[in-house]
């Protein structure tokens, strides 16, 4: 199997995990109708597909990792309708899609994004996934971190408060790593915790990889933003640009960017080598991740 049919198997197992967990609302259809349109409107399934590889490379199975692929994706998807709204970026297009609150409405889409967030814990916290609980309670700590004030959270405000601003790249690497590279961190994390066979030495690996591989992934945003079509993209091209917002390309210039990001690329494979051939799913995901279109 190559990489695309990989992904694409994996992205097929993180739909129909999710799809069983997210049951409609018994009290309301419509938030349950925003909930499902939020996480099942297409999108590349990345948090998931790195969490199912990650456990892959530890040496646990698939179904270990079901879980935490649902969890990290409903963070995902909550915060990118969160993201949306007209008190933040104002976007109309989500992955060729009107956007949860133009789709339903304000008020709709931001009970939707507070249930998933929600839901994403209940979820590693439920018994019946029969997992060890002082696993169960890391997996919750991990996703708590990654996803509040000190990861994604954290990075979203840094965004809104640079937005207009000359910064630095050192402000802008850290703006990333807490937007978007935590949770992409989490995600590889959490795969391996989920099997309970990580090792210190397995999980801090694979948290170098992550590192550099989440960073890697916004920076290809931040190309695609000024390179792609928004037909393409699924979503409004040059945005940043119209925000104003700080960006590698705005920084570094894109061949800067671009030699960041395969600087980031190979340091991030580079740590994987303890792993050996068991590494490469992941090394062929990082590859896609800097080379995608979208």
């Amino acid at each position: 199997m190559n990489t695309l049919e990989y992904i694409k198997s994996l992205q097929t197992r993180a739909s129909a995990a999710l799809q069983t967990r997210l049951e409609n609302s018994p009290y309301s259809a419509r938030l349950g109708d925003a909930m499902h349109y939020a996480v099942h409107n297409g999108g590349k399934r990345i948090r998931p597909v790195l969490a199912y590889a990650s456990a892959e490379a530890v040496g646990g199975t698939l179904a270990d990792a079901d879980s935490c692929a649902c969890a990290v994706e409903m963070i995902h998807a909550y915060s990118l309708v969160h993201d949306d709204l007209p008190a933040m970026d104002d976007d109309k297009l989500r992955r060729g899609q009107a956007t949860c609150h133009i789709k339903f409405d304000e008020a709709t889409a931001i009970l939707a994004g507070d249930a998933l967030q929600t839901l994403a814990f209940e979820i590693l916290a439920h018994p019946e996934e029969n997992r060890d609980p002082a696993l169960s309670l890391e997996m919750i700590e991990t996703l708590a971190q990654a996803s509040g004030w000190h990861g994604m959270v954290g990075g979203q405000s840094l965004d809104i408060e640079g937005a207009g601003k000359h910064i630095k790249e050192d402000d802008l690497i850290l703006m990333h790593r807490l937007k978007t590279g935590a949770l992409i961190n989490a995600s590889v994390k959490l795969g391996a915790i989920s099997t309970g066979l990580a090792s210190k030495d397995m999980l801090d690996s694979l948290e170098k990889f992550a590192e550099c591989i989440g960073l890697a992934f916004q920076i290809k945003d931040d190309i695609l933003d000024v390179e792609g079509l928004t037909e393409v993209l699924g979503k409004q091209q040059g945005k940043d640009q119209t925000l104003n917002k700080p960006t590698y390309p705005s920084i570094l210039g894109m061949e800067g960017a671009r030699t960041r990001m395969q600087a980031l690329f190979d340091e991030g494979t580079q740590a994987l080598s303890i792993f050996g051939k068991d590494a490469e799913k992941l090394q062929g995901i990082a590859s896609f991740i800097i080379e995608r279109k979208h």
